[in-house]
C-alpha cells in the first residue's frame, strides 16, 4: 500500500517575491537612477570635450601650418648652398654690389613675399664686406607697422646679446627657436631664430650668420577665437614658461588657484608643435549643468514611476502560475526545434499574459533577427559589389585621358609618360584581382598614384604632406577608403588658388587611424549629419557613407568614419579600422 506523500509546509510564491522585491526592484532602480545621472553627467563633459578637442586639433592644425610656413622659408635659405656661397664672398667695389643686388637681396625679397603675413627678417653677417641694410627705427626693430621687410646687419652687433649666447648648440638642419626677444614682447611679436652654418667643410663647419624672422603673434595665432568652442569660453595658448602668449576671451573674475578655477570651468588642452606650447579651453561648466538639471528631474520621476507601478505589480505576481507553467514549455520547445510561428493566447491583464505577450514577441522578434541577419549579409554583398563596380570612375578616367590627349599635343613626354604609368598603377591597384582586403601599404600607395596624377594637373597648387608610422605597414585593410575622401576634397575643398593636404596613418593601440586633413572652405555640421543619413539624403555624400558602411559591415559598428570641419578653417576626416596583422597563407594563396 503506498502512503501518501506528505505535504511540506512552504512559504507562497506570492510572500516569496514581495520579499525579494526590496532587494531586486527597489534597490535596483534607485542604483540605476543615481549611475543613469552620473553616466549622463560623465557622458556629456566626454561629448563636450570629444567636440572641443575636435575644434582644438582644428586650430591647432591652422597654427602649425603657419609656424610651417615661417620655418620653410629660413629653410629655403638655410639649405641654399649659392646663397652660402655669395655671403662668405669678401668681393668688393662693384663686384659686391652686383653680387647683392643679383643673388641675395632678391632671395631674401622671394623669402619674404612668399607667405600672406606680414614678416620682418633680420640677416646678422660675419662678412662686414657686405654693407648693412636697415630702416632708420632705433635699434634692433624686427618688424614694421604693415608691411614686410628684411634689415642685413653686421654680426658684431649681437655677440653680447643673452638670446644669441644662450641658444642651442647647433645640430645641422634642426637647431632653431621660437622666442620672444629684444622688444617682441611689448610690440606682440614673436621671432623664430636660426644660425646660418657653412658646410663648405663639412669637417669644420662654420657659423657665418644668423636669422631673426620675426612675425606678429596675432598673424600667428588669428584662428584661436573663443567663439568656436561657446560663449563664455575662453582659449589662450602659454609657452613653455607657463607664460600666456596670447588669449581670446575673458575671465569673469580672478581665481586664486588652478583647484578653484576647475570648479567653474572644464578645462581641455593640446600641444602645439616641437615647442612645449599648450593650446588650452575653458569650458564654463554652467554650460553642461544646464541640461543636467533637467535630465536629473527626468530620471527622479521616472524611478517614482516605476516604484508605483512595481508596487501594484508585486501584489500579483504569486497568481497563476503552476497551472500554465506547461504551456509556457511547450511553445518554448517549438521554438526550441525551430517551429516559430506557435503562439499563446491569454485573456486578462495578469503577469502571465505579460509573459505571453513576451514569449510571443520574442518568437516574432527571433523570426526578425534571422530576416535582419540575412538582409544585413545581403547588404554587405550589395556594398561590395557597389564597391566594385564603382572602382572604375568613367568620369575620372575621361579627365585623366584628356589630360593625356593635351599633354601630347603639346608635346610634355615626360609628363605623359609620368601620367600615363601613374594612371595604369591606379587601376592596377584599384582592381585588385577582385580581393576586399589588401595591405596597407597598397592602399596608400594607390591613394598616391591618384594624387600623382591630379599633382600633373594642378602643379604647385596642391601640396601633399604625408605623415605615415612605419608600424602600421604590416597590416591590412579595406581597400579604396583613402582616395575617395582625397577626390572629394580636390572636387569641393578648394578655397582659393591653393590646396593643402595632409595624410596621416597612426596607431593607437590596437587601432589604426587614419586622418585626411585639409585647410580647404570646411562644411557645417549640417552637411555632415546629412552625409551620414541614408535615408533622407540618399544622393549626398554616397562616397562617405559607402566607406563607412563597407567599414562597418566588415568590423562592427566601433569602427567607421567621422568627419570634423569648420567654415574657413578646413575639414579632418577620421577612418578608424582594427589592426589586424596580414595572412601569410592568404597572401600566398592570392598569389597563386
Amino acid at each position: 500500500m503506498k502512503l501518501p506523500r506528505r505535504r511540506h509546509k512552504y512559504v507562497p510564491i506570492g510572500y516569496k517575491l514581495m520579499l525579494t522585491y526590496m532587494f531586486f526592484i527597489i534597490i535596483p532602480v534607485s542604483v540605476i537612477g543615481l549611475v543613469s545621472h552620473s553616466m549622463y553627467n560623465d557622458s556629456l563633459r566626454e561629448h563636450t570635450s570629444t567636440n572641443v578637442k575636435g575644434t582644438l586639433l582644428q586650430i591647432r592644425d591652422n597654427i602649425d601650418y603657419k609656424m610651417d610656413e615661417v620655418t620653410r622659408i629660413s629653410t629655403q635659405l638655410y639649405s641654399d648652398f649659392d646663397f652660402y656661397r655669395n655671403l662668405r664672398s669678401y668681393e668688393e667695389g662693384w663686384e659686391n654690389y652686383d653680387r647683392m643686388s643679383k643673388k641675395v637681396l632678391p632671395k631674401l625679397d622671394v623669402a619674404i613675399q612668399s607667405t600672406g603675413m606680414r614678416i620682418g627678417m633680420s640677416l646678422f653677417l660675419k662678412n662686414e664686406s657686405i654693407p648693412e641694410i636697415y630702416s632708420n627705427t632705433p635699434g634692433l626693430e624686427g618688424y614694421l607697422d604693415n608691411s614686410s621687410f628684411y634689415h642685413i646687419y653686421h654680426m658684431k652687433r649681437i655677440t653680447d646679446k643673452s638670446w644669441y649666447t644662450e641658444f642651442p648648440t647647433e645640430k645641422y638642419a634642426e637647431t632653431m627657436k621660437w622666442w620672444q626677444i629684444e622688444r617682441d614682447v611689448e610690440n606682440n611679436r614673436i621671432s623664430l631664430l636660426r644660425r646660418f652654418i657653412d658646410t663648405y667643410n663639412p669637417l669644420e663647419p662654420l657659423e657665418i650668420g644668423f636669422l631673426r624672422i620675426n612675425v606678429g603673434i596675432p598673424d600667428l595665432f588669428d584662428s584661436v577665437n573663443y567663439t568656436k568652442i561657446g560663449k563664455g569660453s575662453i582659449l589662450y595658448i602659454k609657452n613653455e614658461f607657463g607664460r600666456t602668449m596670447y588669449q581670446s576671451g575673458e575671465l569673469p573674475r580672478s581665481y586664486a588657484s588652478e583647484a578653484e578655477l576647475n570648479k567653474d570651468y572644464l578645462t581641455i588642452s593640446e600641444s602645439i608643435g616641437n615647442q612645449s606650447w599648450q593650446l588650452v579651453a575653458l569650458v564654463p561648466i554652467t554650460m553642461l549643468e544646464q541640461d543636467a538639471a533637467k535630465v536629473r528631474l527626468f530620471i527622479i520621476l521616472m524611478c517614482l514611476i516605476c516604484f508605483v507601478v512595481f508596487s501594484f505589480v508585486g501584489i500579483f505576481i504569486s497568481r497563476y502560475f503552476s497551472i500554465r507553467i506547461n504551456k509556457f514549455v511547450y511553445v518554448l520547445n517549438a521554438y526550441r526545434e525551430g517551429d516559430l510561428h506557435k503562439r499563446m493566447s491569454y485573456r486578462g491583464k495578469d503577469e502571465f499574459s505579460q509573459i505571453a505577450t513576451a514569449l510571443n514577441d520574442m518568437g516574432e522578434n527571433i523570426e526578425s533577427l534571422i530576416k535582419e541577419v540575412y538582409l544585413t549579409q545581403l547588404q554587405k554583398k550589395e556594398a561590395e559589389l557597389e564597391t566594385l563596380q564603382s572602382q572604375i570612375n568613367p568620369h575620372f578616367l575621361y579627365n585623366t585621358l584628356s589630360s593625356i590627349n593635351r599633354l601630347a599635343k603639346f608635346g610634355q613626354n615626360e609628363k605623359l609618360q609620368q601620367m600615363v604609368l601613374e594612371l595604369a598603377k591606379f587601376y592596377r591597384l584599384t582592381l585588385n584581382e577582385g580581393r576586399t582586403m589588401i595591405p596597407v601599404p597598397s592602399e596608400i600607395e594607390q591613394a598616391n598614384a591618384y594624387l600623382e596624377i591630379q599633382k600633373i594637373k594642378y602643379g604647385d597648387r596642391m601640396e601633399v604632406m604625408y605623415d605615415i608610422d612605419p608600424d602600421i605597414w604590416p597590416y591590412e585593410t579595406i581597400k579604396l577608403i583613402l582616395q575617395p575622401f582625397i577626390e572629394n576634397v580636390l572636387k569641393h575643398a578648394w578655397c582659393g588658388d591653393r590646396i593643402h593636404l595632409r595624410i596621416v596613418g597612426r596607431m593607437e593601440a590596437d587601432r589604426i587611424l587614419f586622418r585626411i586633413i585639409d585647410d580647404g572652405i570646411g562644411m557645417k555640421q549640417e552637411r555632415i549629419d546629412q552625409i551620414f543619413d541614408p535615408k533622407d539624403h540618399v544622393n549626398t555624400g554616397y562616397g562617405v557613407r559607402n566607406v563607412d558602411q563597407r567599414i562597418k559591415l566588415q568590423y562592427g559598428s566601433e569602427y567607421g568614419v567621422t568627419i570634423f570641419s569648420r567654415i574657413g578653417i578646413g575639414t579632418s576626416v577620421q577612418i578608424l579600422i582594427p589592426a589586424k596583422r596580414r595572412s601569410i597563407k592568404r597572401k600566398h594563396g592570392d598569389d597563386e
